[in-house]
């Protein structure tokens, strides 16, 4: 039997690495790289030539530089027939990996059998300058040629070459001597480090009300007409209206997910259900998304009629009979929704479509990329495990890529990023993966990039302007169980610009009001994020170089709603382990009953008396208790974030069996069908089940956090409510507050507000331990 490997190999380490070339300062003129270690690169500019001589018979050169340091060497383009080139190019060499003690930049000509040399500039490298940004960039200067004895020959190179870090302007753009083995330009852009942006999703909301003047075929039966509508892949259809008549009514809503740029029209259809499967199209009409009306709150936009239009076939070629049918819509592209294309419980964005209805940023969110340890040999190349990582990071509309280190299993990739941060409750999510589009092998598509694993980070679990510094576990769940994959070393800083501003934003509401005015129910939800993230991933996988579909699913967590036994099992000792504290209550009340401690329960006894004979007592103590409790518990507070906990995902000891099943297609690949059919009912139906699970859960482990400083802000505006309604409690008399509050909860429904109370708002914001979730 395998065994185990012990629970705290997947626990989180912090660490001390030497960022920013050891000062971590809020100075950003220090080093626009201070969350990373600095690294060392040799740059070469590679910028031009002038009066070459020529080597061929014709007396022309073909020329190109290569740029040779020890066993590493770069090349430039080639120009045909060009005495006077112009390359530009960078070349960056690590430092780490330098063993010569000379820099070669050769001019040859490209020639059939073997290429000439015309010239060869060499630099002593104890002789090359540093720069550090934010100084200019080095001025190239022009070097004479020299031949292999170092004699001056015709011919003259501009260059320029110094020492400097990743920070440096010329980095992304420079060729690595660690690509060194990587061939082609498309596999070179494959490994270079990418911003990308989500494109901008809408709501579109098509309200169907009736048509008119519709001519079926079939004069004499009642039509039996409903409305099929299309936006690209996205197909809805309304119910068979009611009245069967030639002037059907349906006053129906059905939303869709449009993304901008709107390349697919809204494509409408009146169809007659003719036969069980036999559907009449009576006309149609097409609707280009870009000239549609916006509403940004819950003001209903002016309805309108379209004309509908029916196609014939005439002598095999389509022609168009225009007609009196009309239909009647109101269609619009709702901005005052959040169009969800992650999970609710990982969003790292929660602001309307909308830009007019965006409040300002309340903060900055800065993550180093350090490096990774410990990865597992992802393919075989030429008889030995290798791996090729890369990190993609994605907070709000913006996905980083990092630049891929070939063959390596510590790739070292101290790159850092920034965003803008607006809400606290928001996530960031950090994958790793490994590249399968290097070397030509998969031309066609057929390799996917493998996951190695992925870190999810809640900022309001972050105490502003300090920098996190930790290493890790990435965790992959296998169909033989959970395997460690390595560890992923990053530092964090969270920079909020206004604490008020923050404060503010936790009694708002989480999502924007026309989710609260309008509510979408939860089978749209569900729905339209299929439909977000179908979209999000295929604009990315079209993006140059592409981020691949499975890179995005993992990211949005596609999948995450289907029925997983082990799933289940964990949320329900999550609701266990919140259900035990009252458990505990219960049983140190039995032990007071019970006079296991005669001293705590005389005490009790005075206090009951004392509450019982002077009730407005009760409420400022209950608060100046749960204020004590708070203070008490700071000196216990977390000090690090949140991570992947693989013994509260039951990944560790999940039966292999449920794994099995957890890891089954869907639809099942079991053989009956009726077993197919009662199985997928069985596990979708479980699925709502194990999702209602987890949202008590949730609500649970909120209530703890109240006081747990997992959301410092949030605890110490709690902790500080609490002082402060235990100072009024204590002047004010019981008998008006009992007054005041029961009058508040039986107020008049017109004194009643739609969006969700402030208390309520503050509640929902809360962390909970779904981040934790594997």
């Amino acid at each position: 039997m395998m065994q185990r490997p012990p629970p705290e190999d997947f626990s989180l380490k912090e660490t001390r690495p030497h960022l920013g070339g050891g000062k971590v300062t809020g100075d950003k003129l220090t080093s626009t790289y201070d969350l990373v270690e600095q690294m060392q690169y040799l740059y070469v500019r590679v910028v031009k030539a002038k009066e070459l001589p020529g080597k061929d018979l014709t007396g022309s050169c073909d020329p190109y530089v290569e740029v040779k340091l020890g066993n590493y060497k770069g090349t430039t383009r080639h120009f045909e027939k060009k005495s006077n080139p112009e390359w530009n190019q960078v070349f960056a060499f690590s430092k780490d990996r330098i063993q010569a003690s000379f820099l070669e930049a050769t001019v040859k000509d490209k020639d059939v059998v073997k290429d000439d040399l015309i010239g060869r500039v060499v630099f002593d490298l104890s002789e090359v300058p540093k720069r550090v940004p934010p100084d200019s960039p080095l001025a190239p200067q022009w070097y004479r040629l020299e031949d292999r004895k170092g004699e001056k020959v015709k011919g003259e190179l501009m260059l320029a070459v110094w020492f400097g870090t990743q920070a440096d302007e010329a980095f992304p753009e420079a060729w690595h001597s660690d690509a060194a083995t990587v061939s082609g330009t498309d596999a070179l852009a494959n490994i270079r480090s990418k911003v990308y942006l989500s494109p901008k999703l809408w709501y579109l909301r098509v309200n169907v009300i009736e048509a008119q003047d519709l001519i079926p075929t079939d004069k004499g039966r009642y039509p039996e007409v409903y409305v099929k509508a299309i936006v690209g892949n996205q197909v809805q259809r309304t119910r068979v209206s009611q009245s069967r008549t030639i002037n059907p009514m349906w006053n129906e809503d059905l939303m869709f997910v449009a993304a901008e740029p709107f390349e697919e029209p809204l494509i409408l259809s009146v169809e007659d259900r003719v036969a069980p499967n036999k559907d009449e199209v009576l006309g149609r009409c097409a609707i280009p998304l870009q000239y549609l009306d916006k509403r940004f709150d819950h003001r209903p936009v002016n309805s309108k009629w379209f004309n509908l239009e029916k196609h014939i076939m005439v002598d095999g070629e389509k022609k168009e009979i225009k007609f009196a049918s009309k239909i009647h819509m109101r269609i619009c592209l709702e901005g005052g929704y959040h169009v969800l294309d992650e999970s609710t419980h990982y969003s790292s964005d929660l602001r309307p479509t909308a830009k007019q209805l965006w409040k300002p940023n309340i903060g900055v969110l800065e993550l180093g990329i350090l490096n990774a340890t410990g990865l597992m040999p992802m393919k075989a190349k030429d008889g030995r495990g290798t791996t090729d990582a890369y990190c993609v990071a994605k907070y709000g509309q913006k996905w980083i890529r990092t630049r891929t280190i070939i063959d390596s299993f510590t790739p070292r990739w101290n790159e850092q990023y920034t965003w803008e941060v607006f809400d606290p409750c928001t996530v960031v999510t950090v994958g790793v993966f490994d590249n399968c589009h290097l070397h030509g092998g998969e031309k066609n598509g057929g390799g996917k990039d493998s996951r190695v694993g992925k870190v999810r980070i809640r900022l309001s679990t972050l105490e502003t302007d300090r920098v996190y510094t930790h290493s890790y576990p990435l965790l992959v769940l296998h169909p033989n169980g959970v395997k460690k994959m390595g560890e992923i070393h990053l530092a964090v800083r969270f920079t909020c610009s206004s604490l008020l501003n923050m404060m503010h934003m936790y009694s708002l509401p989480l999502l924007p009001k026309m989710h609260y005015i309008h509510p979408l129910t939860v089978g749209q939800l569900d729905n339209l994020r299929h439909q977000a993230t179908q979209i999000v991933s295929m604009r990315l996988t079209r993006a140059e170089p592409p981020l691949r579909k499975e890179v995005v699913e993992y990211m949005l967590d596609v999948g995450s709603h289907m029925w997983s036994m082990r799933r289940s099992k964990a949320n329900f000792f999550r609701i266990m382990g919140v259900l035990s504290g009252l458990i505990a209550v219960g049983k140190w009340f039995e032990q007071i009953c019970n006079w296991k401690n005669p001293i705590t329960t005389v005490l009790i006894h005075l206090l009951f008396i004392i509450l019982v004979l002077y009730p407005e007592l009760i409420l400022p103590t209950i608060f100046l208790y749960l204020f004590l409790i708070g203070v008490w518990y700071y000196r216990w507070r977390p000090r690090h974030p949140p991570h992947m906990d693989t013994r509260l995902s039951h990944a560790d000891s999940a039966h292999p069996d449920e794994l099995d099943e957890e890891f089954d297609t869907f639809p099942t690949s079991r053989p009956s069908d009726i077993v197919r059919m009662r199985y997928d009912r069985l596990r979708s139906i479980a699925g709502r089940i194990q999702t209602v699970v987890g949202d008590l859960a949730t609500q649970g482990e909120r209530l703890q956090s109240l006081l747990s400083w997992r959301d410092p802000r949030a605890t110490a505006l709690f902790v500080l409510f609490c002082l402060i309604a235990a100072v009024i409690l204590y002047v004010t008399p019981f008998q008006v507050v009992a007054l005041l509050v029961g009058i508040y909860v039986l107020r008049h429904p017109r004194f009643r507000y739609r969006l969700p109370s402030v208390p309520l708002n503050f509640f929902r914001r809360l962390p909970a331990r779904t981040d934790c979730m594997l």
